[in-house]
């Protein structure tokens, strides 16, 4: 029955909060009015407390009923494995879509380009690095005495532990030191600015420095027949290397006549950043628009290649062989850090290890 007028008067507004009697809230009770609905809430937010079910259900009725029960599955059997002959299993192995026939498309290939390091992985100096350097170091000095620029005895000596130095910061730094950079700085320190130097004589002479080492690569064995065997098998593929003078770099790959294999040839110097900065490789991908792991990377470093390799998230292959003493000392050095997917001591072996890859 729904409580008196009286018990709910305006006037008694200031006993209704102690008086108020909860237990005459139950369920099948008839409906509160707006007006105690209005009190019941009042009470509730000045109290500052959720409303109990009870009182819930006195002012918004109970809740709907399902219409239909909850259904029971009962216990479950684990499903006995379908009986198949080996020679059925053997076909879904090589081909699950077999049936289809010539009709199946073709999968896509997990590998999509591969990304290789250039010195003393396709190719290696014929003479050693340190003679090549002064021999090209005594020419350009040479050539810039014969311009009429004053230099100090042994510059040819300076020339070289200029390189060496900037080598070396570059490696610390991750970032490439250019060449011509290097030989400016060079000639500062005996009386040749930048506005002092012709730019042109600046190039040449570093062009003369880097000449005899130029000429001095030559590929190792097997890789002509190699990048003929990747790209007749529709793989990209791309040239990055850590190099001080691109235009050296580039007339290098024009020497040894491999230019018409890569789709992109870049050195350090063209960015100024260096493996195994991921970033220098995601050049590449982004030219290719493939991820990562659709991504080879074939290198003699596992500090520079197989390090920025792994970092970028493609496949590695260490190529073994003619490396530099450092790249030896460092691959030694970090043998139990760096893992490669792959290592090979000859690229001819690369074709058949990718195939199996895609």
């Amino acid at each position: 029955m729904t409580p008196s007028s009286s018990e709910f008067d305006d006037n008694s507004n200031d006993n209704f909060d102690d008086n108020f009697d909860d237990t005459r809230l139950r369920p099948l009770q008839e409906p509160l009015t707006p007006e105690e609905k209005e009190r019941l809430l009042a009470r509730a937010r000045k109290e500052g407390r959720t409303l109990t079910s009870e009182e819930r259900y006195a002012i918004f009725g109970p809740p709907p009923e399902s219409s239909a029960p909850a259904p029971d599955y009962g216990p479950v059997t684990e499903m006995e494995a379908a009986p198949i002959e080996p020679e059925r299993l053997a076909t879904l192995k090589q081909d699950f879509f077999h049936e289809l026939g010539a009709a199946a498309p073709p999968p896509p290939p997990l590998v999509r380009g591969i990304i290789f390091d250039f010195d003393d992985t396709l190719a290696t100096l014929s003479r050693p690095l340190d003679a090549l350097m002064m021999e090209g170091a005594r020419a350009a000095e040479a050539y810039m005495r014969s311009v009429g620029m004053a230099l100090p005895e042994n510059f040819a000596e300076k020339i070289v532990e200029a390189r060496r130095f900037a080598e070396e910061k570059s490696a610390e730094e991750q970032e490439e030191h250019l060449a011509d950079d290097a030989m400016s700085f060079l000639l500062q320190f005996f009386g040749y600015p930048a506005s002092r130097m012709d730019p042109q004589v600046l190039r040449r002479a570093v062009d003369i420095f880097y000449a005899p080492e130029m000429t001095a690569w030559r590929l190792r064995p097997n890789v002509h027949e190699t990048l003929e065997a990747l790209q007749a098998a529709g793989y990209k593929l791309a040239l990055l290397t850590n190099y001080n003078c691109d235009r050296v770099f580039q007339r290098s790959v024009d020497y040894l006549g491999l230019r018409r294999y890569f789709d992109l040839c870049l050195s350090s110097a063209s960015v100024e950043y260096r493996k195994p900065d991921p970033t220098f490789f995601q050049i590449v991908l982004d030219r290719w628009e493939c991820l990562a792991y659709e991504v080879v990377v074939v290198g003699d470093s596992l500090q520079e290649d197989i390090r920025g390799g792994i970092e970028l998230g493609a496949l590695t292959v260490l190529v073994r062989g003619a490396t530099r003493p450092q790249v030896i000392h460092d691959n030694t050095r970090l043998a139990h850090e760096i893992t490669p997917d792959a290592v090979i001591d000859d690229l001819s072996a690369l074709p058949e290890l990718i195939r199996a890859w895609t």
